[in-house]
């Protein structure tokens, strides 16, 4: 067995260090973020780079899987790139879960409220959870998160979530940001982290005019800013938007898509007194600003218990969800 000098024994040591906490790293020294589209590839990998960033005098590349719609953030040193145009990505992954899901999601665009995909898999035995972090004074409701896992624990596990988080949110609960973090790190839980904006303002004046279509929102900061804070806190963007809400308009829909984004929205929100059906996105709010919504999914945790047990109702992973409904 070749022995290595102290030297070397170091260097091989950092760039172990480096490799296993390359994904979900805390980019904290994030400049020159931009949308960058290319097809990177990296021996038998093809997928998309969406955006390009400079961290530590590092280049890196936020990478969607066009099939499965994973999200990874590597070296950009590590691909072959070709720069494309958004309407070229489109049109070279046609056929892909991830762009026939970007089409779906556009067919909804003229709603006002719950554009985007608000319904996963008819066919599956249970539901897509998404949770929405919206700024709030009040403490994560941590019991929402226990109680999947206590239910789910000897059937799935990590058990599948998706979490919209604000930007807002993130700087006031860095606590809490850290418990569901150790969730995912003690494989209790499998986050799906989506982009629900930055400031996630809210007014009194009329939906149209409310939420990210307000007056003066600069979308760039929405969006881009979000992505920015989710990498230094060393959480990973999805593919996926939601809008603040629920509120939008045909020409904010496009352009969250122009960001290679998927806007999400729900077929059940329980606080709105919307029932579950099988292959339903349900939301709830875990802010500490919903109790009827927390209180319904404990409620509705407890009335399919038997189910659960029986594999007759499960979890099932946004993005794997989506991966099988467009895969055709």
């Amino acid at each position: 067995m070749m022995k290595l000098s102290r030297s070397q024994y170091v260097g091989f040591m950092m760039m172990l260090l480096f490799n296993l906490n390359s994904f979900g790293q805390n980019f904290d020294q994030i400049k020159q973020y931009k949308t960058n589209f290319s097809i990177a590839i990296k021996g038998t990998e093809k997928l998309i780079a969406i955006r390009s960033f400079v961290n530590n005098n590092q280049k890196y590349l936020l990478l969607v899987n066009p099939e499965t719609l994973d999200t990874k953030v590597d070296l950009f040193s590590n691909y072959s790139t070709g720069s494309l145009k958004w309407p070229k990505v489109m049109a070279t992954f046609e056929n892909s879960p991830y762009v026939k899901a970007l089409q779906s999601a556009a067919a909804k665009d003229l709603q006002l409220q719950n554009a985007g995909i608000d319904h996963a898999i008819p066919q599956e035995k249970g539901i897509a959870l998404t949770i929405d972090l919206c700024p709030s004074h009040k403490n994560l409701d941590r019991i929402i998160f226990q109680s999947v896992f206590d239910e789910f624990k000897k059937i799935e596990q990590p058990a599948p979530v998706a979490i919209s988080v604000s930007g807002k949110w993130m700087l006031k609960h860095q606590d809490d940001l850290n418990w569901l973090k150790g969730l995912v790190q003690k494989n209790e839980l499998n986050i799906t982290w989506v982009n629900h904006s930055y400031h996630h303002e809210v007014n009194n004046l009329p939906l149209k005019e409310n939420f990210l279509l307000a007056p003066g929102t600069n979308l760039d900061v929405e969006v881009m800013e979000n992505e920015k804070l989710m990498l230094k806190n060393g959480l990973i963007p999805s593919v996926f938007f939601r809008f603040p809400g629920l509120v939008s308009n045909q020409s904010i829909v496009g352009k969250v898509e122009a960001y290679g984004l998927i806007p999400i929205g729900s077929d059940a929100w329980l606080a709105k007194g919307q029932t579950p059906n099988a292959g339903s996105i349900v939301l709830i709010h875990g802010n500490g600003n919903e109790e009827i919504g927390v209180k319904d999914f404990i409620q509705l945790l407890k009335n399919k218990q038997v189910d659960v047990k029986n594999k007759q109702w499960l979890l099932f992973d946004l993005r794997q969800g989506l991966e099988k409904e467009f895969d055709q």
